[in-house]
């Protein structure tokens, strides 16, 4: 189904490098200079995605709506939540589509990147997941979850934790909440992961808060197999296309943002995820 070009890791990590920055659990090369950052109408639009649901929604455009619109569209997958940023920044790829705003901003701040969001595509609700356990009451002192380690997600996680009576944590931290904020632990241990490994450490630990898109690539159902579910109603944690500072109205993005809104994405969203990815359409802030 994907036709998307895979990037070979050598040039992946010199690009990373470039930056002072190490990537993480990537074998992408994000693509050469002479691809991205033109401008130019009649060049491919390049776009950096995760695999699931983000690169299957940008295939979705590319094969259903883009020659329609006069899009031509390149997917490149990453798996890891750093080389998207990067690639953007230095002009290797023209935009990414992977990520929401609390990630962006401290991500900007620790690198000194300027990425920017253009438009709010979807939310992937964090859940918290087991092997064994069937309900969050199961989980018991000495116990061990894990949680992932950026971070804007492990925030989001211990969050989580606490609006479910797993673990207390400082008052007013919220989802910059780290493991130093919790106040009581409730006799639990607590595994820091790499966001896109955590699935994987599922055998390994009782419970898990793993990223939407994450439980759907490990064939886990948000809404069927989550113990507890993050609430849709009021989350900052929309997911959205971003592209470099200056980029914004490059009229390729703009014809990109406004098929990412369209009813039929709203639509194959709907049909293809049934709940566990969500529709948040509209201008990213």
């Amino acid at each position: 189904m994907r036709k998307n070009i895979k990037l070979a890791a050598g040039i992946a990590a010199t690009a990373a490098l470039a930056l002072g920055l190490t990537a993480c659990g990537t074998s992408s090369d994000p693509g050469s200079k002479d691809s991205a950052g033109s401008g130019d109408a009649t060049k491919a639009l390049v776009v950096a995605a995760s695999p699931t649901p983000h690169a299957d929604i940008l295939n979705y455009v590319k094969d259903n709506l883009a020659e329609k619109a006069g899009l031509k569209l390149e997917v490149r997958e990453f798996t890891d939540y750093v080389l998207p940023n990067t690639a953007t920044e230095s002009g290797q790829v023209d935009a990414n589509y992977f990520q929401h705003k609390p990630y962006l901003d401290d991500f900007n701040k620790k690198n000194n990147t300027h990425v920017v969001p253009v438009v709010n595509v979807h939310l992937e609700p964090l859940g918290l997941y087991s092997k064994n356990l069937t309900s969050v009451k199961d989980i018991k002192a000495g116990q061990t979850i894990a949680v992932p380690n950026d971070t804007t997600n492990g925030g989001r996680a211990l969050q989580l934790l606490a609006e479910n009576g797993l673990i207390t944590i400082k008052p007013g931290v919220g989802t910059n909440a780290k493991l130093s904020d919790i106040t009581d632990k409730k006799g639990l241990e607590f595994k820091e992961l790499e966001a896109a490994t955590v699935p994987r450490a599922l055998n390994d630990v009782d419970a898990a808060v793993i990223n939407g898109n994450y439980a759907i690539e490990a064939k886990l159902s948000p809404v069927k197999d989550a113990l507890v579910l993050e609430k849709a109603d009021g989350n900052p944690y929309a997911n959205f296309l971003a592209v470099k500072e200056g980029n914004e109205k490059d009229a390729r993005v703009q014809k990109l943002a406004k098929l990412l809104n369209s009813p039929e994405v709203k639509k194959y969203i709907e049909d293809t995820y049934k709940g566990s990815v969500i529709p948040a359409f509209g201008a990213a802030q």
